[in-house]
Formats: C-alpha cells, structure tokens, sequence
C-alpha cells in the first residue's frame, strides 16, 4: 500500500490526477452525471483524500482555473510590457486557451452543463472567475483601476467568454478560427482598450448594454 501512494505521488500530483479524471470523465459521460466518486475513483483517490483536496464538483473547476493562472503567469515577463496592449492581450487569452487544450472535450461538456446550476456558475464567477480575471490583466502588465476595477473586468471577461465558445469548436491544428474571433473581438473593443490604457479618468461611461455589444458584436 504504501509502495503504491508513493508511486501516486511521484506520477503526478493529487490535485492535477483530480482535475484530469474530471475533465476525462465529463467528456465521456457528462459533467452533471459524474459523481465525486467516480472523479476519485478515476484519480485513485479514496474518498477521505478527495474531499480533503476538493470538497465539491465546483472546487474542482476553481482548482482548474488555479491551475490554469499558474501556467500562464509562469509564461509571464516583464519585457511584456513594452509591446502594444492589445498583443499583451492576445498572448496571455491564447496562452490561457493552449493550457486548456488537453480538457477542451470535459471543459465543452461543462460549458453546455454548468448553466443549469446557477449556484454553482455564480460561485465560480464571483470567486476563482474573477480572481483568474485580474491575475489576467497583471500578466498583461495592465495596472487595476481601483474601484472602477469590476468594469475593466467585465470587459475583458466579455472577451474572454467570446473567444472561448469560439474555442471550444475549432478543431484546426493552428486554431485560426480561434485567433481570428480573437482579433475581432479585441477589434470590437477598441474604445475600451484605449480607456484601459488611460485608466478610470478617461474612460467614457457606457451602460452594460454597449460594452456587452462592443465586446460580442455579432458573435
């Protein structure tokens, strides 16, 4: 027994076999119908490890998005910095998306899923969403605007949540699809990038209406 956790551990880390049965298990059978005890199961986990690392289904996608922020900010430098706001963008969304790739299949099952469980899309909204979000802007080297900071969030999680349903149906090597919604959607959005590169006081007020539409357009 012993020679086996070792071998557990030493193969990947607990956290990670979580978030990779669950993304595997969600593309087969669907993300409603796993069970936390399939997901440990599948991890080799025994119940009493699973809920000292994940209490719940929604804990587990936070770990993703956790996970997700890791590998990106890791891919962070400052010479960044010195190049135009919308490729620093571009960069860190598409980075985001190749961390995704290997649970693209799981990540659609939830996506068409998770919209039926309110709470619990509220609760990674609120909480690991919008951490993911501002850690985002800061490998973006875009300062926070303070308590205008919700609106530069929306913002760009409008872009975000565009590209990735783009995403989640390109099927092509080179995601073209995908850089292409890119592009447009960080097009649509010009205004907006100019108030983010002049901060809170120069930014014009909009209603939630226009920058809904300005960041989604006809997509």
């Amino acid at each position: 027994m012993a020679a086996r956790k070792t071998s557990r551990k030493a193969a990947a880390a607990p956290e990670s076999r979580v978030v990779r049965a669950a993304m595997s298990l969600a593309a087969v059978q669907g993300w409603r119908d796993t069970s936390m005890a399939d997901i440990a199961d599948a991890a080799e986990l025994d119940l009493a490890e699973m809920r000292g690392l994940f209490p719940s289904k929604t804990a587990i996608l936070g770990g993703l998005i956790r996970q997700t922020d890791g590998i990106v900010l890791a891919g962070s430098d400052g010479d960044i910095s010195s190049e135009p706001l919308r490729d620093r963008l571009f960069d860190v969304i598409m980075r985001r998306l190749d961390a995704l790739a290997p649970y693209r299949e799981g990540l659609a099952a939830v996506a068409r899923e998770l919209p039926r469980d309110p709470a619990a899309l509220a609760c990674l909204a609120a909480g690991p969403g919008r951490r993911s979000l501002q850690w985002m802007l800061e490998a973006a080297r875009i300062q926070p605007w303070g308590l205008a900071a919700p609106l530069q969030l929306k913002g760009l999680g409008l872009v975000y949540l565009s590209v990735f349903r783009v995403w989640l149906n390109d099927d092509g090597e080179d995601l073209a699809k995908t850089m292409a919604a890119l592009d447009k959607a960080l097009g649509r959005v010009e205004n907006l990038m100019g108030a983010l590169r002049r901060g809170p006081k120069g930014f014009r007020r909009r209603n939630d209406q226009e920058v809904e539409e300005a960041a989604v357009g006809e997509a």
